[in-house]
């Protein structure tokens, strides 16, 4: 039986044309239903940098207000995501880019901050996931950049949240977490399987430090959305199924 994959890349190698090639080969030949979510957070930085606008953050995710929502937005669902789809197409998917506004896929409102006015970043409210299911069924690969409905305007949404949400909504059998890291690390090997308990074990002992903190704090977030299997890897583990695996404790 065919399964279904979400997997998410991060932004941080979406500019790099060797690594996307290599990506898109990979992608074309998993027997699998796909749906890429990507980011772009580093090329927004970069754009925002050189429109004389700072970059701003609340706890690991950006705060969009106005001027850098329209910047956002052509970055994600304009360059990042057809230059992932061009690569797709090339190597014979049926790739088609999309982002949550399209058909209504994902509705979101303001995310909620207690000290912060987050203004055009949102979270997610509700998952028009038919549509998705049709192009799916219908052999296309959706590629999704992370812009979402609202009511009044759209909403720039963290990719790791909508990663889980369509996952979730999919009833996917895996996700996927791509970034430039093999998995979590122990005494310099990655460990093959974690459960939650033992997860947040690590994170006490100080064995998950830093930026993965808030990697497998997602994973997590997406094994309790249903998802039976959650993968945070790099390419090559992607290639090769290797990486780190989140499941849930016996």
């Amino acid at each position: 039986m065919t399964e279904t994959w979400i997997i998410k890349i991060s932004g941080h190698q979406l500019d790099d044309e060797a690594f996307l090639q290599d990506f898109a080969s990979t992608i074309a030949q998993l027997p699998h239903r796909v749906v890429l979510i990507h980011g772009g957070g580093k090329e927004i930085s970069q754009l925002q940098g050189r429109l004389g606008l700072e970059p701003h953050f609340a706890d690991g995710i950006r705060v969009t207000d106005a001027e850098s929502l329209s910047l956002v937005e052509m970055v994600l669902c304009g360059l990042v995501n057809k230059r992932l789809v061009r690569l797709l197409v090339e190597q014979g998917t049926g790739a088609i880019g999309l982002s949550g506004v399209d058909m209504g896929l994902i509705e979101a409102e303001k995310l909620a901050h207690p000290t912060i006015d987050m203004m055009f970043t949102g979270q997610i409210k509700a998952v028009n996931v038919e549509p998705l299911q049709g192009l799916l069924q219908s052999g296309l690969l959706p590629v999704i950049a992370p812009i979402c409905y609202g009511q009044d305007h759209n909403y720039n949404v963290n990719a790791d949240h909508v990663t889980g949400a369509l996952a979730a909504a999919l009833g996917a059998d895996r996700a996927f977490f791509i970034s430039n890291v093999p998995g979590v690390m122990a005494d310099g090997a990655v460990i093959d399987q974690l459960t939650p308990q033992q997860t947040e074990q690590l994170i006490t002992d100080d064995v998950i430090v830093g930026g993965m903190i808030p990697k497998v704090r997602t994973a997590l977030e997406v094994l309790n959305e249903g998802v039976g299997r959650v993968i945070i890897t790099d390419l090559n583990g992607l290639q090769n199924q290797t990486g780190t695996t989140f499941l849930e404790g016996k």
